[in-house]
């Protein structure tokens, strides 16, 4: 798929809580033909010391108004300065960037599995897949109540089970250890979240056989292969996670 370089309109900036909020974007010419998993690389304009693009996963896409959404987590000056923009700004990105979910088989029973931040791409996959007559279940878990965000959402697309640390809401504990686990039986999972989230997930798809993809976060420069900020181990060498991934089947994964 070609990648763009393409300054695109804010029509919407909405906060969704102290943390994350959704940037909606309007393209000038027709938007591509997104896959789950994508990319964009944004450039934070107006922020002085912020030189680098910021990597920011498609998070929704509505192709019959031509827009697509980024859900953004603020955890530094670069995303401090990205959720100030108003309705009518400009944002300059390169996308789509990286490589996309497989696809699962009409009768494979699917889970996605998403923690805080992590959960930005699998919007956008339930409703891809749900359109592909799969119908997911998804696992979300969060910090605390206050944190759930995009629930309304992603009941929309499937099952939603839920996990927060202090059991405020859906079961008490992390993500890992939500009853559907031993109560289920899937033959595919997807994963985003913190790194030890996914660790723990790939070691129960592997002890049952699971096929799992997560989607890596790492931190990256260029979105392109060229920087090499973002390279990981796998069993073919190393790879970056801009171009070979930011998805990866977890039996490539040297974790």
């Amino acid at each position: 798929m070609a990648k763009r370089i393409e300054d695109l309109k804010v029509i919407e900036n909405k906060r969704l809580n102290n943390d994350f909020f959704i940037l909606e974007l309007l393209g000038n010419t027709k938007i591509p033909d997104f896959k789950p998993g994508q990319f964009a690389q944004v450039r934070v304009d107006d922020s002085a010391g912020t030189f680098l693009r910021r990597p920011i996963s498609i998070h929704d896409v509505d192709y019959e108004n031509n827009t697509f959404k980024l859900l953004i987590q603020i955890a530094g000056k670069g995303t401090k300065t990205l959720s100030k923009l108003v309705t009518g700004d400009i944002l300059n990105l390169v996308y789509p960037l990286g490589n996309s979910f497989s696809l699962p088989g009409e009768k494979e029973k699917v889970l996605l599995a998403g923690g805080g931040c992590g959960i930005a791409p699998l919007l956008f996959l339930a409703k891809y897949l749900k359109s592909h007559g799969n119908t997911p279940d998804i696992l979300l878990g969060f910090r605390n109540k206050e944190r759930i965000i995009e629930f309304e959402e992603y009941i929309k697309t499937g099952s939603v089970f839920v996990t927060t640390e202090d059991g405020s809401m859906g079961e008490k504990g992390y993500l890992t250890s939500h009853s559907i686990l031993s109560s289920q039986k899937y033959n595919r999972i997807y994963c985003c979240g913190p790194e030890s989230m996914m660790k723990s997930i790939s070691k129960y798809c592997q002890s049952r056989n699971i096929l799992c993809e997560v989607s890596l976060e790492n931190l990256m420069a260029c979105g392109i292969g060229a920087c090499l900020c973002c390279v990981v181990d796998t069993v073919k060498g190393n790879l970056c996670t801009c171009i070979d991934g930011p998805v990866f089947n977890i039996n490539d994964l040297k974790w």
